[in-house]
């Protein structure tokens, strides 16, 4: 296998549409959004002798806890040659072994290659969000290369998702009766109301939102700046809408919604507490699954999921019930993976360790 950059966004893009497990986090787009926010990036594709297999965006993160290279939701793998399931098994003409040995390589030549950029970057270390299901198999690769788990999650390591191929009335019959319930009556409310809008100027008032939601919930908010070139960027090609949920023509909620690659994601949301009783988030939420199927979307991605079971005291405990309303199934991944190349790398563990027990994560 070698590996090199991948300079056209159209051989990008055309094996990420062959790919099933994938995010919008490593769309063109997103190394743009990145390139944007000052940061390096280096867009990587592994090819077996002339096919390309793999691609890795590779996103140099200069924080004030240190600075270390970041592949977010990747390295992303051609679904039919190397993603271990009862599918591949009958489909593909390698052996389970020979699956495992080709992203052992893959991830190999990734971390040699990451090397080099961190000696020449002054980053301390890698780390890989991987968008690989989590098992054993997946969990042994990382840990005989010398990857271990993070002490925070950069993006989600488990998102919530639903197939929205079946018919609208299909999908709203699947959905829990209390979800159902909650949109008839926003529905039925003449004074609620759904608005869509790509008017990027209109980013400045979600993101006043974001940040009043933040100090009730103690997390950090995105930056306007932020929210505004991830709109900027995903705007050029339709990819992205605001949607927002009005009570006598008063914001009570909205949600930030990407479209990529046939594929929805509920990447941002807010509410205002005082119209919380109105359940406008349930209305919002259906309005913009219906945006999707109009779109050709197959997939909506509801992001970030913990098992409220489990996890009862996790901030996105109450979220993931909401998402978990509308039907669907989690997917979990590979726990975000460090590959540490300096000794400063112990202080940044330190530093986000104290952050993740702080935030109660």
């Amino acid at each position: 296998m070698i590996i090199q950059e991948v300079k056209k966004k159209d051989v990008w893009e055309g094996f990420l549409a062959q790919c099933q497990e994938k995010t919008f986090l490593h769309s063109w787009e997103w190394g743009e959004f990145q390139r944007a926010m000052r940061e390096n990036i280096w867009r990587f594709g592994i090819y077996d002798g002339q096919e390309l297999v793999s691609v890795a965006l590779v996103v140099k993160v200069a924080a004030k806890r240190g600075t270390f290279l970041l592949i977010p939701h990747g390295p992303v793998i051609l679904n039919s040659k190397f993603e271990i399931s009862d599918r591949s098994r009958e489909s593909s003409d390698r052996n389970p072994k020979q699956i495992l040995n080709s992203k052992f390589q893959i991830l190999n030549i990734l971390l040699e290659k990451a090397k080099d950029i961190a000696k020449r970057e002054g980053a301390s270390f890698l780390r890989i969000n991987p968008i690989w299901e989590r098992n054993e198999e997946n969990n042994k690769i990382f840990k005989s290369l010398g990857g271990r788990n993070a002490p925070i999650q950069m993006h989600p390591e488990a998102s919530w998702k639903l197939d929205i191929t079946p018919s609208e009335g299909e999908l709203f019959s699947s959905f829990r009766d209390t979800t159902r319930y909650l949109i008839k009556k926003c529905e039925q409310n003449k004074e609620n109301g759904i608005e869509q809008s790509k008017n990027i100027d209109d980013v400045k008032l979600f993101s006043e939102l974001h940040k009043e939601v933040s100090l009730r919930q103690k997390f950090v908010p995105f930056s306007t700046e932020y929210l505004k070139k991830e709109f900027e960027v995903f705007s050029k090609d339709n990819n992205v809408l605001l949607f927002w949920g009005e009570y006598k023509g008063e914001v009570a909620a909205a949600s930030f919604v990407v479209f990529w690659s046939g594929i929805a994601f509920y990447h941002h949301a807010v509410s205002v507490p005082s119209y919380a009783k109105l359940s406008l988030p349930y209305l919002l939420q259906w309005e913009a699954i219906k945006e999707a199927k109009r779109r050709g979307c197959k997939l909506y991605d509801f992001w970030g999921y913990v098992n409220p079971k489990t996890q009862p005291r996790h901030p996105w405990a109450g979220p993931t019930l909401f998402k978990m309303g509308f039907g669907g199934k989690a997917h979990e991944y590979v726990k975000t993976q460090d590959f540490p190349f300096k000794w400063t790398y112990g202080v940044t563990y330190l530093l986000e360790t104290f952050r993740r027990i702080r935030r109660n994560l």
